[in-house]
């Protein structure tokens, strides 16, 4: 039985483990959110939590201590400097795990781990830009049929002007008149 076994493994040998918790913490610091999978999101969220709590002690050990364990001078500076203020009031909890569903490729449960304060990015337009783009495909279609009048209307300007000689490709024996 497993009972106090609490680390995941992962697949993986310890060092390799340690470098890729380290670099998924590193990447979730940089960009905010990321995407992974549910075992891995898991398995980062103790990681990443408890960084941020040596962000909010703000010490020189507590930033060397991050340092030693995510190896990477920007990632502790925007983790002291930005994310770990943010979160002064709460006391735990200091990420959030979406679920996704399954992976296509090979059917793994796939998630967002991301950071409970963060600004949350709403990618909505006003009313007004809403309005405009139902518009626009309307009036697409009609730009893209004056562009295929155009050459109908050169051909007919133009009865008695030759036609471009169709070059002979390598590849075919015959020619493309005897076709």
């Amino acid at each position: 039985m497993r009972h106090q076994k609490k680390t995941v493994k992962l697949g993986r040998k310890a060092e390799h483990r340690k470098a890729l918790l380290a670099n998924q913490v590193c990447s979730l610091i940089e960009h905010q959110r990321i995407k992974t999978t549910l075992a891995k999101a898991k398995a980062v969220r103790p990681l990443a939590e408890k960084m941020v709590t040596l962000g909010k002690n703000g010490s020189i050990h507590a930033r060397r201590t991050a340092f030693s364990t995510l190896r990477h001078k920007d990632a502790v500076k925007k983790l002291f400097d930005e994310i770990a203020p943010r979160s002064t009031e709460r006391n735990g909890g200091y990420t959030r795990i979406v679920r996704l569903g399954q992976r296509k490729s090979d059917s793994a449960s796939m998630a967002f781990i991301e950071w409970v304060d963060a600004a949350v990015v709403v990618e909505e337009k006003p009313a007004e830009e809403k309005k405009a783009t139902k518009k626009e495909p309307k009036a697409e279609p009609k730009q893209k049929e004056t562009k295929r009048e155009e050459p109908e209307a050169k051909e007919k300007e133009a009865p008695g002007a030759e036609e471009p000689k169709k070059k002979r490709r390598w590849f075919s024996r015959k020619s493309e008149g005897e076709k």
